[in-house]
């Protein structure tokens, strides 16, 4: 199937959801454009959502709980200058459309008869904007398997993971998915539409030695439906998770102090996700809060290091066919050997900047306005192997997997906990530790950056990514990194 006759397949279906059950045509949502053509705006766009979630869990062998929804509506966005009128509404009916029209046209003047900034391009379906990839199938994940497989399923997890050792002790295991269909209208008269599946599966243990109790987590997922958990994915998360509490029931109080930490590639990207990507979105860089504000052209990291968003990877979690503004996604270079490259960039930010949009406008839902956000953000690899790298340090940390972190974004200072992390002695991996967390500037970590691994992996499926009160789905990567003098938080050297 070629991607233009898959973008016309996924019109089609988001047309049969969102505006053929409540009468609309392209003639209707050209209506809704008129009214908000009575004022001068810069831009404006539709944006219709229909989406059914499911999630399952599973504890001791029992279904805990479950839950399923369906939310469909429409966010009418009007655009002036730097300024933005939103309005949504979950009646998809025209009279709604068109009184949304009117109260968001009110945030620019009116044309006076004298012509319009936005473009005037009528809504057609010669209009569509095609895809450049065919990034995932237009599967719906929830029918993919019945109750009773998905409950299966979870069974199967934890009869694997207490197979595993047998200090488990408790197991957790869920699984959610997602179908969700969008459709955008834009005001210079293009047409967007996506159809989106998403499915992750978790796995939660508890092991028990000696009256110690630790916990390990795994689990991934993708832009698929449920057949992709093949049992041989299913026994890499179940042994994953036993193995990341086993190494915690053994872990000593970590040090503190100014120490060379080494990375582990693929999750530990978060932190690169955390302390350098937010700071490179274009609406913190336009507004002069960023650390990297201004300092397009200029060396930003060490000699070797490239950070790339790429909204383009194959069946990713952070991928899109088009992003939430109807722009195909991209693969933006944003440090390239060290170099600041450019900013993350949705239409609005885009315009004020005078740059191009870079697919990165993103939204929560329909109820929520776009901004620039971060796809699949990773650092790409070094020619180092993995074990030179920890041979080089003397004394130092390795941190293959995190928790949660803390950043701000005006000057990149962050925090990261760790949720797996060893000794470095004398080159040599040595005991687990428990209780470090990273403390350090993401900006000066990167010049910071000694060694990069040639083991570049993304993460298994499972990062989510929070700004201004929205979540969305993204991915993040990296190859084993060293870099020194970051300060680890923990017990007393």
């Amino acid at each position: 199937m070629n991607t233009m006759s898959l973008h016309h397949d996924n019109l089609s279906i988001a047309r049969s959801l969102l505006l053929h059950p409540y009468g609309l045509t392209t003639n209707d949502l050209n209506r809704v454009f008129d009214e908000i053509r009575v004022h001068k705006a810069d831009d404006a766009d539709l944006y219709f959502q229909y989406t059914r979630s499911e999630g399952w869990s599973l504890e001791e062998g029992i279904v805990k709980s479950g839950s399923f929804s369906i939310d469909q509506g429409v966010g009418i966005r009007t655009v002036f200058g730097d300024k933005t009128a939103f309005a949504y509404s979950d009646n998809i009916h025209i009279d709604a459309l068109l009184d949304a029209a009117r109260v968001t046209r009110d945030i620019a003047p009116v044309a006076n008869g004298k012509g319009v900034k936005v473009k005037t391009k009528p809504i057609s379906l010669d209009n569509v904007y095609s895809y450049t990839a065919d990034l995932y199938a237009p599967r719906d994940p929830i029918n993919s398997l019945t109750s009773a497989e998905k409950v299966s399923l979870l069974e199967k997890l934890e009869k694997m993971a207490r197979a595993v050792d047998n200090r488990v002790t408790q197991v957790m295991a869920s699984m959610t998915a997602e179908y969700d269909v969008v459709l955008v209208a834009r005001a210079d008269g293009s047409l967007a539409a996506d159809v989106r599946p998403l499915v992750r599966v978790n796995c939660s243990v508890v092991v028990e030695q000696n009256g110690r109790r630790e916990q390990g987590f795994s689990g991934g997922g993708a832009r698929n439906d449920f057949n992709y958990f093949s049992d041989t994915l299913l026994a890499e998360y179940a042994q994953e998770s036993v193995r990341q509490a086993l190494v915690n029931l053994e872990a000593i109080a970590a040090p503190a102090g100014v120490l060379p930490v080494v990375l582990g590639p693929g999750w530990p990207g978060v932190l690169l996700h955390e302390a350098i990507g937010h700071g490179l979105e274009g609406d913190f860089n336009r507004k002069g809060s960023s650390a990297f504000a201004g300092k397009i052209g200029q060396r930003v990291a060490a000699k070797g290091v490239t950070v790339v968003d790429d909204g383009t990877l194959q069946g990713r979690r952070g991928s899109l066919n088009i992003d939430d503004e109807g722009h195909t996604t991209q693969r933006n270079v944003l440090i390239e050997d060290g170099i600041l490259k450019g900013y993350m960039q949705d239409a609005m930010n885009a315009r004020l900047m005078k740059v191009k949009q870079t697919g990165n406008g993103r939204r929560e839902s329909y109820a929520h306005l776009p901004m620039p956000r971060m796809t699949n953000t990773y650092m790409l690899g070094g020619n180092h192997a993995p074990e030179d790298i920890i041979a080089s340090v003397e004394y130092g940390i390795y941190a293959p997997n995190f928790g949660g972190g803390q950043v701000d974004i005006t000057n990149g200072k962050f925090v990261f906990s760790t949720t797996e992390a060893y000794l470095i002695e004398k080159g040599k991996i040595t005991a687990p530790i428990k209780g470090a967390t990273l403390i350090g500037n993401g900006p000066d970590a990167l010049t910071k950056v000694k060694m990069m691994g040639n083991d570049m992996s993304l993460d298994s499926g499972v990062g989510v990514c929070g700004k201004e009160g929205q979540s969305v789905p993204v991915g993040v990567g990296q190859p084993t990194l060293r870099i020194d003098g970051l300060t680890i938080g923990g017990a007393a050297l």
